[in-house]
């Protein structure tokens, strides 16, 4: 059985979550969606 606990947006997808957030025209469901699918994504910077 898969491990669920792992799963990552795509790069992809997270570009498309990116300007759901950034369009001032998405209602709060799509802005929603797209604050979930960015969570999902691993932190792009380093923490020293």
């Amino acid at each position: 059985m898969a491990d669920n606990s792992k799963k990552v947006t795509s790069a992809r997808a997270a570009s498309a979550a990116s300007k759901v957030l950034r369009d001032g025209r998405t209602s709060k469901a799509s802005k929603t969606a797209a604050a979930s699918a960015l969570s999902q994504r691993p932190s792009s910077h380093k923490r020293k």
